[in-house]
C-alpha cells in the first residue's frame, strides 16, 4: 500500500511537471499564463484528495448507521442522505459558504470558513452521503451467517462490525468508491462559484482577460483529462490489489 501511495504521489508530481512544459510552449493565450492553469490543476487534485478522504469517513460512518437496527441510530444517516442526494451540489457549495457560518454563530459558535473550506465541507459531504449508499450495500452483501457466527463466538455487535463485516465489505465496495473519487475531481469545478482559484476558475480568468474560449477550453478540458487518467490508473491498480488480497 505505502508503494502505491509513493508511486501515485510520484505520478502525478511528474505530472504538473510535464502539464507545465507543455502549457508553456503553447502560444497565446495559454503559454505566458501557464503558471495560472497549473496552479488551478494542483488546487483541484488537492480539493479532491481532502474531500475524498473526508468524505470516504463520512461515508462508512452513515452507511453503518443506516444498517443499524435501532430507528434513532438510521433516521438522522437517512435525513443526510435524502437531504444531500436531492439538492444539488452547486447549491450546497454555496449553503456552506454562505450560509454555514451566519447559522453556526448564532449557536454561539465563531467560525470563519474560507473558499477552500467551505469547498471541502460542501464536496466532502456530498460524496460522503453517495459513500453511504455504496457502503450500506457492501455490508448488506456480507452473509448473515458470518455475522451469526461471530456473535455466537462471543463478539459484540461493534467488533462484529469492526473486524467481520466491515472489512469484507469495504473489499467488495472498493470499485464504486473510487469510481466516485473520479467523479468528485470533476464536481469539483463547481468550486469556481465561490472564487477559489482552481482550474475551472483559472480558465474562466484567462478567457475574460483575453476573449478566447476555444484555446482555453480546450486546455482545460485537457488537463482534467490527464488528471482523471492518471487517477483512474492507480485507481484501477488499487482495486487489482484488493481483488490478489481477497483471494
Amino acid at each position: 500500500m505505502l508503494g502505491w501511495l509513493v508511486g501515485a504521489a510520484a505520478a502525478f508530481y511528474l505530472l504538473f511537471l510535464l502539464i507545465t512544459l507543455i502549457l508553456r510552449q503553447i502560444p497565446e493565450p495559454i503559454g505566458p499564463r501557464a503558471d495560472l492553469f497549473v496552479q488551478g490543476a494542483r488546487m483541484t487534485l488537492q480539493l479532491t484528495l481532502v474531500s475524498g478522504l473526508i468524505g470516504l469517513a463520512v461515508g462508512i460512518v452513515a452507511g453503518i448507521m443506516r444498517t443499524s437496527p435501532l430507528w434513532l441510530v438510521r433516521a438522522p444517516a437517512g435525513l443526510y442522505i435524502w437531504l444531500v442526494r436531492g439538492t444539488p451540489l452547486l447549491v450546497q457549495i454555496f449553503f456552506v459558504y454562505n450560509a454555514l457560518p451566519p447559522l453556526l454563530q448564532a449557536l454561539g459558535l465563531r467560525v470563519e470558513l474560507n473558499e477552500f473550506w467551505s469547498a471541502v465541507i460542501a464536496l466532502a459531504l456530498n460524496v460522503g452521503a453517495y459513500n453511504a449508499e455504496v457502503v450500506r450495500a457492501g455490508i448488506l452483501a456480507i452473509p448473515r451467517g458470518q455475522t451469526e457466527a461471530a456473535r455466537s463466538l462471543g463478539l459484540s455487535g461493534g467488533q462484529t462490525m469492526q473486524t467481520v463485516v466491515l472489512p469484507q465489505a469495504l473489499r467488495i465496495v472498493v470499485p464504486p468508491l473510487v469510481n466516485n473519487i473520479v467523479a468528485l475531481l470533476k464536481d469539483s469545478s463547481l468550486a469556481s462559484a465561490i472564487s477559489l482559484l482552481e482550474l475551472t476558475l483559472a480558465g474562466t480568468r484567462v478567457t475574460a482577460e483575453t476573449f478566447q474560449p476555444v484555446p482555453v477550453l480546450t486546455t482545460i478540458a485537457a488537463v482534467y483529462l490527464s488528471l482523471t487518467t492518471v487517477m483512474t490508473f492507480f485507481t484501477d491498480q488499487l482495486e487489482r490489489r484488493v481483488k490478489i488480497a481477497t483471494r
